[in-house]
């Protein structure tokens, strides 16, 4: 064969075996791309805003009670917060995430925390995250009380956004049926090109999807990806900082709290 030919038949080896990886992706979500799992970040290379704002003395001490379980330093490090940056936090709950990322990108930078309306249930939850946003060092945080699902989500122009995350929430939004694919696209149009949509989450047995979302409050993770991918966003990174292999995956979150086997996935608007 001429080497003309070995060089076509090369193409068409690499371009079949692309579409039938997309397509088998696209088919069944237990189906991922394959990235390389970053291991946890060496202490010594954590950027210094990062572990100045967990440090911080001034975080509440529930706050800091979570920090052995959750690893902040590794999670907004992996995710490449930087001052300055103009970031979001989706379904902020009480606020832990948005007063680190406030603390993180500095009076340069601003937060956009968001929340829906909380019902009575979880009023106290509410309370909390207002309370935390008045603090003078969150200063540089925007409150958005509005759904995710919302078609204004972001009060920004569209492009400006460096990073958007959510942090251990992604399950609850499946399990209340928000509208998911209206918030990727909102995520997707106002982060900027190489803008970062951070997701942490409970890990369900691989292949179960959904199903365990509303009541072990956990998410296989290639469900998520699929997702989020479908709004047009690329898996780029995952972390193992929040990796438990001792955790088998069948029991309820809230029963050994900081102790879960989660994923942190990494994805980049192209």
């Amino acid at each position: 064969m001429k080497p003309r030919h070995l060089i076509l038949s090369a193409i068409l080896v690499i371009a079949a075996w692309s579409w039938g990886t997309r397509n088998a992706r696209a088919l069944n979500p237990a189906v991922q791309a394959t990235v390389m799992q970053t291991a946890p970040i060496p202490e010594s290379q954590v950027p210094k805003n990062i572990r100045d704002a967990v440090n911080a003395p001034d975080r509440p001490a529930d706050d800091k009670a979570l920090d052995a379980g959750r690893q902040p330093e590794q999670v907004l490090a992996f995710f490449g917060i930087k001052p300055g940056m103009k970031v979001a936090d989706l379904f902020a709950g009480g606020g832990y995430t948005t007063e680190l990322l406030s603390r993180a990108v500095g009076p340069t930078g601003t937060v956009y925390s968001q929340n829906a309306s909380f019902p009575e249930k979880f009023k106290k939850i509410g309370e909390t995250w207002h309370a935390r946003l008045q603090k003078p060092a969150l200063r540089n945080v925007v409150e958005v009380d509005k759904g995710v699902d919302a078609p204004d989500l972001f009060p920004v122009a569209p492009g400006t956004l460096d990073a958007v995350l959510i942090n251990l929430n992604y399950h609850d939004l499946v399990w209340l049926k928000a509208d998911r694919a209206k918030m990727n696209a909102s995520v997707f149009a106002a982060l900027k090109s190489g803008g970062i949509y951070g997701i942490v989450d409970h890990s369900a047995k691989p292949g179960t999807g959904a199903q365990d979302a509303g009541t072990l409050h956990r998410i296989d993770e290639n469900f998520v990806t699929q997702e989020v991918e479908q709004a047009g966003f690329k898996l780029v990174g995952e972390s193992s900082a929040l990796r438990h292999p001792k955790d088998d995956r069948t029991w309820i979150v809230f029963a050994h709290r900081g102790e879960t086997d989660r994923f942190i996935l990494k994805f980049e608007k192209p």
